[in-house]
């Protein structure tokens, strides 16, 4: 009730990446290439998927909402970052603030989902080859998504019940260039140690406990051999993710930064491990480019 009698904030802040004008050229390019190459190699698969009958397959149908998801991924604050690189003062609305928060845990929460799943794809793939097709069937694979989908509205909505009631009444920076839920909590005029373990266990403990419910199906089937390419995503997507919500004791900028940038940069190769793993995909690709 004391909170409720604070004037909240109404902009926050963001960093950003540096100060450096020699930095900040070289991170507009970098990032400008790596978001232009994440945009398109999605777009270029879905729309492969989309147009090619014999890619007209569960473990297809899963990859092309993976490729859905990372675009999102890849949108919901790059554009923003990327304007702002060069801006001296580097604002955003809380309604904005709030917004980021919510579609980051939305996609993520998604794509968790939806690695499972696909993990679950070549699980039967490989252990039960002959129900393959009784069990992956339409009806199971556009309920995936819908769960992955509804899980991740769930989780996001579970982040954000409590933080919209928080007081932010006084600092309004935030040491990132988008708005991150562990940094925008720090902000507020309240004790917020209950808050930080129920965001630990709600996103770090789900992200651990999912990695290491794949990795022992990898080992259970012994397919890492042929699931090379998902693991790699895997790890790359649940690493950054294991490494800030569990490790809330790094406090350093520099690491901070390092390990958001590595969440961006996984966006852009997310896509292409996946694809390029699958022949069928690259075949038809090398035959649209000779036509």
């Amino acid at each position: 009730m004391e909170g409720a009698n604070h004037s909240r904030v109404s902009e926050f802040v963001l960093l950003g990446l540096t100060d450096s004008p020699e930095l900040q050229i070289f991170f507009f390019v970098m990032f400008s290439l790596f978001y232009l190459m994440s945009i398109l190699g999605n777009c270029l698969i879905l729309l492969t998927v989309l147009f090619s009958p014999h890619l007209h397959s569960p473990m297809y149908f899963l990859l092309s909402n993976l490729s859905l998801i990372d675009m999102c991924l890849s949108s919901f604050a790059t554009p923003k970052m990327i304007v702002d690189i060069f801006a001296q003062h580097k604002t955003i609305s809380f309604e904005g603030c709030i917004s980021q928060i919510f579609f980051l845990h939305l996609f993520t929460g998604t794509e968790i989902v939806l690695l499972i799943s696909m993990s679950f794809d070549r699980c039967i793939a490989i252990c039960k080859p002959l129900h393959y097709s009784s069990v992956m069937s339409q009806s199971m694979c556009v309920g995936l998504v819908v769960a992955s989908w509804t899980v991740g509205f769930l989780h996001t909505m579970t982040q954000l019940a409590f933080t919209l009631y928080l007081p932010f009444c006084g600092p309004n920076v935030v040491d990132s260039f988008f708005c991150d839920l562990p940094l925008v909590i720090q902000l507020t005029c309240i004790d917020t140690y209950i808050l930080g373990i129920f965001m630990i266990s709600t996103s770090g403990m789900i992200a651990l406990i999912s990695f290491l419910l794949l990795l022992t199906s990898y080992i259970t089937v012994l397919a890492l051999s042929t699931c090379t390419a998902h693991f790699i995503v895997v790890s790359m997507f649940f690493g950054p993710c294991i490494f800030i919500y569990v490790n809330q004791e790094v406090k350093t900028a520099v690491k901070k930064k390092l390990i958001r940038q590595v969440k961006k940069g996984r966006n852009v190769l997310l896509p292409h491990i996946h694809s390029l793993e699958k022949i069928n995909i690259f075949k038809i690709l090398t035959s649209c480019l000779k036509f």
